[in-house]
């Protein structure tokens, strides 16, 4: 091949040798910005460098982010080469600043083979090209600057020719689109941009059909292609009377104008350029009036009134065909936590995020409606059974698990769904909706994430939380709350070491309420922070109060829930706890669950960080039930595992729970972590665990939850030695 315009040239062996850099090269195009820490392979790129084909090029160094950044913005850099891994800034965030300093200046990013992935999807992100560390010579240079000056310089004449005639078109007030001759569109302007909906770039080889869109205002029906007709005529032709655009996000306006033929040197025609203006800018408020009035602001959705609508005409076309639908009643689990921590800004992005899911897993004929806060509901408008509601409220419950990546947070957000079916349970919209409210209630109290079809007794049940929650409202000025501690046991000595703290609730006239009834109540009316507080000052107390009067110091251990731990006074609450009840911190125990620390990873991890400064002891509780891994579990300073008494009960009758539990007590001991198990009940269980040389036991087997002067003997007199023989 020809070596003068800057090609390729194949040698007699057939290979290919080093290309050739065009000889007109600018100083600006000759001075090279290196970003390399490594001063070796900064060396070594630079000989490289030196030694390419089309030289000489001048070569600055920057050992950091900052620097580079600092020299592009000086200018008169030809090219970039940079490593994305450096002291200030690592991996493809390091090529998004530099493609936003420097959008014009091309970029080819170094790496090494293992970080190859990333070089990749930095050619997507706008990176030129990348260059393997390992296999750098003088001949990958060549061909990286070869490659690059040339597109550079391809697009700044193409942007030339462009430009007089792009500035013109733009500054017109009408819309102007052309297309070939086959239909297709091959530009828009500005303002056909916006009145289309369809970017330059979106639209451009797409059928004129489908980005300018419309339709005869009073009939609906598609109205002819002008272009066709324009073309067909060969002559100025205008559009039909009372033409309607469909913008691509379904908004209408009324247009008028005209389409005209475009022709070659020969007079033939090529294709067809179409110019438009709005004239229904009365009639465009109006429409959107009307769509405000039913439709939630914040995310198009439907709202109350659109849905009861819908839902009646629902129940019509059932009745006349003898059908079923069925109506979805879905609640954002813990949202109020995201809005309260994160603030309402980010609360509202991830709801529109929530939102996009919840349209995309339905059919067209559904309807997903907003009622307000984080509810929605969702009309699935025709089931053959109320089974086949399933698929698609477990389709939700999936599509919303995802993560969602809001400004700087990875956020994870999960739904309880309840289900109610036209004609079982209900007959009208009122009733439909209330029944699978309901039923979500029901699907929360089994641990959210999860949907319940409604069913009769649940009524019975609602009424009985509704109870709950109102009592519980004056439960702590009544003082109905009592602690009992449970201890644990040093399965080697069988002493002492600490205590659980337990909430119960002595009610009035109900007598004793477990908390499993009560705490799932707490957490979603918000007054587990105000009981959770109660439980930790009156904790923190009474182990102060055994220390005064002369028992042994030990921990107390408090469990802390989900709700609790994104307080953002969680931290300040703990700190004033200890300073008013005079404990040392290493006395007090925060028991979290898997689930509670792997919500907002970063945000837990600085939590938890503040805590151990602190000084207090951080315990992961019913370990292995969640989805933590290793990686994590290093990351947070964790001081103690707690194993699950899912686990501990089958020990000895199940070989994959006894293996369970030995590899969580050698991992504890590796990353030299205390191991509690919970739940020991039997003689066996116990001997198990010590046998595997677990360091702690907590259970009936030792005691049950007991008060506080029946915990002082405890301390006093030790447990019977028989335990542990």
């Amino acid at each position: 091949m020809d070596q003068s315009n800057g090609s390729f040239t194949n040698g007699a062996d057939g290979r290919s040798r080093h290309p050739r850099i065009p000889v007109n090269l600018t100083s600006r195009d000759r001075t090279l910005l290196l970003i390399e820490d490594d001063a070796t392979d900064a060396r070594l790129i630079r000989g490289a460098i030196a030694d390419a084909r089309g030289g000489p090029f001048e070569v600055e160094l920057a050992g950091n982010l900052a620097d580079g950044l600092e020299r592009l913005r000086q200018g008169k850099i030809g090219a970039v080469f940079a490593d994305l891994f450096l002291p200030d800034s690592r991996g493809i965030e390091t090529l998004d600043k530099l493609l936003v300093a420097a959008p014009q200046v091309p970029i080819v990013v170094l790496c090494g083979v293992d970080d190859e992935d990333i070089a990749i999807r930095g050619l997507l992100r706008g990176a030129r090209d990348y260059l393997l560390k390992g296999y750098l010579d003088s001949y990958s240079f060549s061909r990286a600057l070869h490659n690059m000056i040339e597109r550079k310089a391809m697009e700044d004449a193409l942007f030339a020719e462009k430009e007089h005639a792009q500035v013109m078109l733009d500054s017109i007030g009408d819309a102007v689109l052309s297309t070939d001759l086959s239909g297709k569109i091959t530009y828009l302007n500005l303002v056909a941009e916006s009145m289309t909906g369809w970017s330059r770039e979106d639209a451009v080889g797409r059928p004129l059909a489908e980005v300018f869109h419309i339709v005869d205002g009073a009939t609906r029906e598609n109205s002819r292609n002008p272009m066709e007709l324009a073309i067909q005529q060969n002559r100025t032709v205008g559009l039909a009377a009372n033409s309607i655009l469909i913008r691509r996000d379904g908004v209408e306006s009324s247009i008028e104008d005209s389409a005209a033929p475009i022709h070659d040197r020969q007079g033939r025609a090529t294709g067809a350029v179409i110019v438009f203006h709005d004239v229904s800018a009365a009639k465009a408020m109006t429409i959107k009036i009307s769509e405000l009035a039913q439709h939630d602001v914040l995310t198009g959705l439907p709202n109350r009134a659109y849905l009861n609508d819908r839902i009646a005409q629902a129940i019509t076309a059932a009745h006349r065909h003898g059908s079923k639908f069925a109506v979805l009643f879905l609640d954002l689990d813990h949202f109020k936590h995201i809005n309260d921590s994160l603030g309402h800004p980010i609360g509202d992005t991830l709801l529109q995020s929530v939102a996009r899911r919840l349209v995309s897993c339905v059919r067209d004929s559904d309807t997903v409606s907003r009622q307000g806060g984080d509810e929605f509901i969702v009309l699935l408008s025709e089931v053959t059974h109320a089974k086949n509601a399933a698929p698609c409220a477990q389709k939700l419950l999936t599509m919303l698990k995802a993560p969602n990546f809001i400004g700087h947070h990875n956020l994870e957000i999960s739904a309880s769904i309840g289900i109610s079916i036209y004609p079982d349970d209900g007959m009208d919209p009122e009733t439909l909706i209330k029944t699978a409210d309901t039923a979500m209630y029901q699907a929360k109290e089994n641990g959210r994430n999860n949907y319940k079809f409604f069913e009769e007794e649940m009524n019975i049940r609602a009424v009985e939380r509704q109870s709950i929650e109102e009592d519980l409202r004056g439960a702590l000025e009544r003082q109905e709350f009592v602690l009992q501690y449970q201890p644990k046991i040093d399965l080697r000595t069988g002493a002492i070491t600490g205590a659980e703290a337990l909430i119960r609730w002595l009610h009035p006239r109900r007598g004793m309420i477990s908390p499993l009834m009560f705490i799932p109540v707490a957490e979603d009316s918000g007054l587990i922070l105000p009981i959770g507080m109660w439980v930790r000052r009156e904790a923190c107390l009474q182990v102060r109060a055994w220390q005064d009067a002369g028992l042994p110091p030990l921990p107390v251990a408090v469990n802390i829930s989900v709700v609790e731990f994104r307080d953002q006074n969680f931290l300040e609450s703990v700190r004033a706890i200890l300073k008013e009840t005079r404990l040392e911190p290493r006395r007090l125990e925060l028991e979290l669950t898997e689930s509670v620390l792997m919500q907002h990873v970063e945000t837990a991890t600085s939590l938890l960080q503040q805590l151990k400064a602190m000084g207090v002891q951080l315990v992961v509780d019913d370990f292995g039930t969640g989805y933590s891994s290793l990686s994590y579990l290093r990351r947070f300073p964790i001081d103690a595992l707690k194993i699950d008494r899912s686990f501990v009960r089958e020990i000895t009758s199940n070989p994959d729970d006894a293996t369970i539990v030995s590899a969580v007590i050698s991992m504890g001991r590796s990353l030299k972590q205390r191991v509690i198990a919970e739940g020991v009940e039997t003689r066996e269980q116990c001997a198990f665990l010590q046998n595997q040389q677990c360091g702690e036991g907590q259970g009936y087997y030792f005691s049950r939850p007991v008060f506080p002067q029946q915990f002082a003997k405890l301390l006093q007199t030790g447990l019977s030695a028989t335990v542990l023989n």
